[in-house]
């Protein structure tokens, strides 16, 4: 959380267009930088097109508000982006511009897009949150928001440095205090763990297991299995091939003696001696080669019961702690290592909770220092919003900061909460209860005029603003809403001209009549339309006297 939001504009607001929303049949509305006003009689319009917005930034919709006849309501809203943002609860791309799209049913069902990216009604709610702040009666207000309350007097207290350190120090805490409960909890355990640990390993290292040596026992058992005939093929192929009468070397030497007379008549036959001749070494290596498996077979049949003790226990060993040997030497060295680990647990855990001790100290004396700051903060800011309020029409209200001590948190230990007034002797209550449009409008403009430079959001609109109020009042209001829209842009309905003839953009709402219905128009006002403006919400209607107050106000405007 930056300590101070850019004062620079970010995005700002360039068109809406409803169609088929209560008595707008299909209307688009353009919006300028600065304050854009909107002016008009009771009645003509003016609320829907705030309504409107609300909606398209994820506000509760209802089926009613589709206009009679029609299938379904859309609102679309333009946003004109000046660089590349990251808005929360959405991954669609936003580097140029941004379009939000809400359409809702006559059957009630809704559908919203970013960037004609369908998303969830949640996902439009956080971005919209995020892009406007509206003031007035709805689900928009941010500033509402209990949770809001301490950031904001963190960002006008420049404590955030402070905040970082302690959500910095709570995360170090939070591991510490999970290290300490898994080593507690494996300390309840560890007794008999260290004994089954220490079997283990001891009973694997007692078989002393080689790699490979499970598959060489098999082979050694097959062999011991079948002795009697394995000597019985040996012998027999060894006498045929070199001890017995008539072997294959006897009958070889023969067949190599006759070739050779005839190689003596007919030289051709020299080729067929040198083949056989060829042949005899590998027949005297293959007798060679039975006669040692004759002495390889004559083994000790005892020897069986003990390869198949060695492999019953191998095939135990298997069971408890993986197939083959490899495994269970691998499962050897793992219980190996966590009761080296077991064993040095005492020592751990001293280290850790000593280190947690010292980390929740410190955490504790910086959320009491932070605590202390925000008290100082709060004051101050309770001073000038106060100061705000008189200026306001409120020469009787209180505003104040509720900073009540919680549990301890990534923010601190504070629970942080605006309350406010209006008639004295009336306790202060939560902004969220106060009841009338108009005052809670005021009381935002009175906020927004000392946290404008520290908030995020690049729109602000306020609705009802001028309720309840008039003459000086009414002109410092219009200051106020001029003011903030130097770095803001700002919509604002209003009745008042002291307001109006503060504004950049003028638009002005009132009832039409098309095809035989009503419908909302706007119209956007500049020059003589301006003046006349501006003279009939002076005096009711167009005079020459108030064509001319109606001149000063616009000229008066710094």
């Amino acid at each position: 959380m930056p300590c101070l939001a850019s004062s620079v504009l970010k995005w700002m607001l360039k068109e809406l267009r409803i169609k088929n929303l209560a008595i707008i049949d299909d209307l688009t509305v353009r919006f300028e930088e600065g304050l854009n006003v909107i002016t008009g009689e009771t009645g003509a319009g003016k609320s829907i097109i705030v309504d409107s917005l609300s909606l398209a930034l994820g506000s509760r919709a209802q089926s009613d508000l589709v206009r009679a006849g029609e299938k379904e309501a859309v609102i679309q809203a333009y946003f004109e982006i000046d660089r590349k943002y990251e808005f929360p609860g959405t991954e669609v791309d936003i580097s140029d511009d941004l379009i939000v799209r809400r359409s809702v049913s006559a059957s009630g069902k809704s559908r919203a897009y970013i960037n004609d990216t369908m998303v969830s009604l949640q996902s439009l709610s956080d971005v919209g949150r995020s892009l406007v702040d509206i003031h007035g009666q709805n689900e928009h207000q941010r500033l509402l928001s209990v949770d809001k309350h301490r950031d904001l007097l963190d960002l006008f207290g420049k404590l955030c440095d402070e905040r970082e350190r302690i959500g910095s120090l709570y995360r170090e805490t939070e591991v510490l205090r999970k290290e300490e409960t898994d080593l507690t909890r494996r300390m309840r355990e560890r007794t008999q763990r260290l004994d089954l640990l220490r079997f283990q390993t001891q009973e694997i290292d007692a078989a002393s297991l080689r790699a490979g040596e499970k598959e060489e026992l098999i082979e050694k058992k097959a062999i011991l299995s079948n002795l009697s005939r394995l000597n019985e093929l040996a012998e027999t192929a060894y006498g045929m091939i070199y001890s017995s009468e008539g072997s294959c070397m006897e009958k070889l030497s023969s067949i190599i003696s006759r070739v050779k007379e005839m190689s003596s008549m007919d030289h051709s036959a020299s080729g067929i001696m040198d083949t056989l001749e060829s042949a005899r070494p590998f027949i005297e290596d293959a007798a060679v080669t039975l006669r040692g498996y004759k002495d390889r077979y004559d083994l000790d049949p005892e020897m069986l019961a003990g390869i198949e003790d060695r492999l019953a226990l191998i095939k135990t060993l298997e069971k408890k702690y993986g197939e083959g040997a490899e495994a269970v030497i691998r499962y050897r060295d793992e219980a190996g290592r966590e009761l080296r680990e077991l064993e040095l647990a005492d020592e751990r855990l001293g280290f850790v909770q000593a280190d947690l001790r010292e980390k929740e100290e410190e955490l504790a004396q910086a959320a009491d220092a932070l605590s202390g700051k925000r008290k100082e903060a709060a004051g101050i800011l309770e001073g000038l919003v106060k100061k705000e309020l008189q200026d306001l029409a409120f020469s009787n209200a209180e505003f104040m900061i509720d900073i009540k001590k919680v549990s301890i948190s990534p923010s601190g230990v504070d629970k942080v909460e605006f309350l406010f007034s209006a008639n004295p002797g009336e306790p202060a209550r939560p902004l969220v209860k106060i009841a009338s449009g108009g005052e809670l409008s005021r009381v935002m403009l009175a906020l927004e005029s000392i946290l404008a430079d520290f908030e995020s959001v690049s729109v602000l609109i306020f609705d009802e603003v001028d309720t309840g109020i008039g003459g000086k009042t009414a002109e410092t209001v219009g200051k106020k809403l001029k003011a903030i829209s130097r770095n803001r842009q700002v919509l604002c309905t209003t009745h008042l001209p002291q307001i109006a003839s503060e504004g950049d953009f003028h638009l002005k709402a009132e009832k039409g009549r098309r095809n035989e219905r009503v419908c909302v128009e706007i119209k956007e006002l500049s020059g003589r339309d301006r003046l006349q403006e501006i003279a009939r919400m002076l005096s009711g209607k167009i005079t020459e006297v108030s064509l001319k107050h109606a001149k000063e106000l616009i000229e008066g405007v710094a």
